[in-house]
């Protein structure tokens, strides 16, 4: 799992950055906003931890930003903003958790690991989609009806993209910009044809067209 941490306090920083990776994630550090949204742009992260108050671009102004291009990356936010009015503003601009400082690192362990569960980042082994629909993570395999189909590598990253935005519509913008770099992007053609794969695969009913916005996965 990788994380890009934002946060100007320097022995702060120090501190999550050295507890995270003891829990063996990868985390990309940064100390300002500008320099957290280009890292974004440039780089795919599965999670981002945000103070608020922060040189640049502010925390709240930064996930408004990447949301406004259909950037969709959980995110926390760690604050000393303690008022109502500020977790509301958090979770306006589409946090999935907030912190306030001073807080115990145990409790940044519980919070990332709710939103794994939420989220189904790292989710390993059989995931049971539906009645008579099971995905394996592990091996890329779409087992529905007891029928097995391997899943190519680009094909699972769509699907898994539709997993973790169950029955939600989304875009082929949406879709491209969270899961490839922007030089590595198929086009909208491609993943097209891999949606009509899966489509094959699980019934036209399971990924159904929301005119004018997308695709849904309909679970």
């Amino acid at each position: 799992m990788k994380i890009l941490l934002l946060e100007d306090d320097t022995l702060l920083n120090e501190i999550i950055v050295e507890f995270l990776e003891e829990l063996d994630y990868e985390v990309i550090t940064t100390f300002d906003g500008q320099e957290a949204l280009e890292t974004i742009y440039e780089d795919k992260f599965d999670l981002l931890i945000l103070d608020v108050n922060v040189p640049s671009l502010n925390g709240f102004e930064l996930l408004k930003e990447l949301k406004s291009n259909s950037i969709n990356i959980p995110c926390i936010y760690i604050t000393s903003l303690h008022t109502s009015k500020d977790m509301e503003d958090g979770f306006k601009a589409g946090a999935d958790d907030y912190i306030k400082k001073p807080f115990h690192l145990s409790e940044l362990k519980l919070r990332i690991n709710n939103i794994k569960r939420l989220r189904q980042i790292e989710a390993n082994g059989i995931i049971k989609l539906a009645d008579a629909i099971f995905y394996d993570n592990d091996e890329k395999i779409l087992k529905v009806n007891d029928k097995e189909s391997h899943l190519s590598k680009t094909e699972a990253k769509v699907f898994e993209y539709f997993i973790k935005n169950r029955n939600k519509s989304i875009s082929i913008e949406e879709i491209s910009l969270n899961n490839w770099l922007y030089d590595e992007v198929p086009t909208a053609t491609t993943i097209r044809t891999y949606i009509k794969n899966l489509r094959k695969i699980l019934g036209k009913d399971r990924i159904i067209t929301s005119k004018g916005i997308g695709y849904r996965l309909n679970l």
